[in-house]
C-alpha cells in the first residue's frame, strides 16, 4: 500500500506534469507513449473538419477515443473523468445532442480553463465543467447514463474509491466505456514501474484481473477489457466496458441459489 509521503510525492508529480501539459497545449505529445503517431491525437483519425477545435485535438493526452467506445446516444447524460483539454467532452456533447448533457471533471484549474476555451470555440452549450477529483465526484448518486475516461484512472492513487464513485453516480442501467493503459496479468507492480513512470500512465496501471475484480467489487457487471495497442512491454492501451444493473436487487435475486443467471 502506498504510504502517505510517497502518495503526496506522486500526486505532486502528476499535478505538475499535467499542469505543464496544459501550458503546452499546442504540443501533440501523448501521456501514454512517446509516439504521437499511435496515441493522443492519432486516436481520433476519424474526426472531420470542424468537429472540434484544433487546440482541443492537439491537447489530447490519452490512449484512445472513449466517446466512440461508449457508443453514446442522443439525450444521454455523460461524465468524463479527467476531461483535460476538453476534446472528449466536445465530441460527447455533439453525440448526445441538445437534449443530452456532458459533465467534464478535472482537478487542475489550468486544464479546466483550457477546456472552457475549447468548448466555447466549438460553440457547445450542453457542457458543464466541474473541478474535483475522480475519487470524489461532485455529483449526486444516479446522475449519469454513461461514464467515459481517457487514460486517467491509472493515475489515481486510490483506485477502489474511483470505482466506487463510478458505481455511485451511474444511473441503474448505466454503463461505462473508457480507455486506459492496462497491464498483462503476468506483470507485478514492480515490473510495471520498471517500464515507465506514474505520470506517463505506466507505473499505476492495473492488470486485467485487477480491473475486473474492482469493477465486480462495486457491482458493475459484464466487464470486458480489450487490448488495442502496445504502450510498453506487457502493457497496452485498452478498451474497458461494464454496466450497472438496471435493478441490482432483482439481478441479485436471479443469481441466488435456485435462480437463473444469464
Amino acid at each position: 500500500m502506498t504510504d502517505t509521503t510517497t502518495a503526496g510525492t506522486l500526486q505532486d508529480e502528476v499535478r505538475e506534469y499535467y499542469r505543464a501539459k496544459a501550458a503546452e497545449a499546442e504540443s501533440s505529445g501523448a501521456c501514454c507513449s512517446p509516439d504521437p503517431q499511435t496515441f493522443g491525437p492519432a486516436a481520433y483519425d476519424e474526426i472531420g473538419p470542424g468537429t472540434a477545435p484544433d487546440a482541443a485535438l492537439l491537447a489530447s493526452l490519452g490512449c484512445g477515443n472513449p466517446s466512440a467506445v461508449a457508443e453514446l446516444r442522443e439525450g444521454e447524460t455523460v461524465l468524463d473523468l479527467g476531461s483535460g483539454g476538453g476534446l472528449d467532452v466536445i465530441l460527447s456533447a455533439r453525440r448526445v445532442g441538445p437534449d443530452g448533457r456532458v459533465f467534464g471533471l478535472d482537478f487542475l484549474e489550468e486544464m479546466l480553463a483550457l477546456a472552457a476555451r475549447n468548448v466555447a470555440d466549438a460553440e457547445i452549450d450542453n457542457v458543464v465543467l466541474l473541478k474535483g477529483t475522480i475519487e470524489s465526484v461532485p455529483l449526486p448518486a444516479d446522475t449519469v447514463d454513461v461514464i467515459i475516461s481517457n487514460c486517467v484512472i491509472n493515475l489515481s492513487l486510490n483506485k477502489p474509491a474511483v470505482f466506487a464513485e463510478m458505481a455511485r453516480v451511474l444511473t441503474p442501467g448505466g454503463r461505462l466505456g473508457i480507455s486506459d493503459v492496462v497491464a498483462e496479468d503476468r506483470l507485478g507492480p514492480e515490473e510495471r514501474a520498471e517500464r515507465g513512470g506514474h505520470s506517463q500512465c505506466i507505473a499505476g496501471a492495473l492488470s486485467v484481473s485487477e480491473y475486473k475484480e474492482l469493477l465486480d467489487a462495486v457491482g458493475l457487471k459484464d466487464a470486458e477489457v480489450v487490448f488495442t495497442q502496445e504502450a510498453a512491454d506487457g502493457l497496452h492501451a485498452a478498451i474497458i466496458r461494464a454496466r450497472k444493473p438496471a435493478d441490482p436487487g432483482a439481478e441479485a435475486q436471479e443469481c441466488a441459489p435456485g435462480g437463473s443467471c444469464c
